[in-house]
């Protein structure tokens, strides 16, 4: 669409040029612009890092890797070619790279583009600042990758490979910027063209209908929060790792040891804490923790509540909990609930 200046002497169309023929790069230029503003193409974002690549087995970089207000990942991929070229399918890639970062990963990742820009922010403060969170929530973090492509122009073939996306319920948006030269000055026309901004709340309405569906018929992962009281003191909000986190927590402030708890969860006997000699500091425990470690999706630290303010001290030894729960979450609270009376605990599901 073409764009017009409007003056006192009359309407004049002003003359639609190219990023090529104004000498604007795209990375040097563009996105190195578009890096301190990214809000222009993407609102509620929040840049963690630029030519991002810390692959194992590849050498592509993501041109800004981003995260959202939900918490979710986003990348995004900029071109100044004339139709785009093939960047839905690279960035495709890029978000199945990185689909399974954790909030720790994420601010290694943060920190190192903070040193490459020159600012000595705290990354992982700047991040739960960001997200309104106090502490960082691994459970709530990065449930999803969105792709930004912004680029001066798109191919019919990558449009409709990229309405095919979204309703396969991939999260998946085309920006156009436009340059246009008025003699002096490059001004640029910047939209959401896929999808359009007056139907992009009911899509994402119909994608997340869709998604749970799926989730309802081949997911039995329960997502479920609950309501906590210990001794008149309440938590609210809690999934099921830390609904069990803060009940044995009180249980073994009481007096018991972690041996007795899990006598009472039976069935979680073999697997409920891991121990060290000694009274580790979170590092210490951790070091120990990962030359147990036998390969698996997730590291053991990961497995555990193993940082700083966690860890159970008891006997000359150090105990941590683990933090996979499962369909039996509810009976092992109620059986601790049961055998500890005195801590009035109760529980309700939100």
């Amino acid at each position: 669409m073409p764009i017009y200046e409007l003056s006192d002497t009359g309407i004049k169309r002003l003359q639609k040029t190219t990023f090529a023929d104004r000498g604007i790069r795209e990375r040097q230029d563009i996105q190195r612009l578009l890096r301190d503003q990214i809000e222009i193409i993407s609102d509620q974002t929040m840049v963690i890092a630029e030519e991002f690549g810390d692959w194992d087995v590849s050498r592509r970089r993501i041109d800004l890797l981003c995260i959202d207000k939900e918490a979710n990942l986003v990348v995004i991929e900029l071109k100044r070619t004339e139709d785009g070229g093939h960047m839905e399918l690279q960035a495709i890639r890029y978000s199945a790279m990185i689909s399974t970062m954790t909030f720790d990963q994420v601010v290694e990742a943060h920190k190192s583009f903070l040193t490459t820009i020159g600012s000595e922010d705290d990354a992982q403060q700047r991040i739960l600042e960001f997200l309104d969170w106090e502490e960082p929530d691994e459970d709530s973090f990065a449930q999803d990758v969105r792709i930004v492509l912004a680029s001066a122009e798109f191919s019919k073939e990558l449009t409709s490979a990229v309405l095919w996306l979204n309703e396969k319920g991939i999260d998946i948006r085309c920006v156009k910027m436009e340059p246009f030269f008025d003699g002096q000055r490059i001004l640029l026309d910047i939209q959401q063209v896929i999808p359009l901004p007056e139907t992009e709340q009911f899509q994402v309405q119909v994608r997340q209908k869709k998604q749970k569906e799926q989730q309802s018929r081949t997911s039995s992962r329960d997502f479920s929060k609950f309501t906590l009281s210990i001794d008149g003191k309440a938590y609210y909000g809690l999934n099921k790792r830390n609904l069990m986190y803060e009940i044995v927590s009180a249980v073994v402030s009481s007096g018991s040891t972690p041996d007795e708890v899990a006598d009472i969860i039976s069935w979680r006997k073999g697997n409920l804490f891991v121990s060290f000699d000694g009274e580790l500091n979170d590092e210490e425990f951790a070091e120990q923790l990962m030359k147990l470690d036998s390969g698996g999706k997730l590291p053991k630290t990961k497995r555990y509540f193993c940082k700083e303010g966690e860890l159970f001290r008891i006997d000359g030894k150090t105990y941590s909990m683990s933090n996979q729960w499962g369909n039996r979450t509810l009976e092992a609270a109620q059986a601790l609930s049961k055998n500890c009376p005195h801590l009035n605990i109760q529980i309700d599901k939100e």
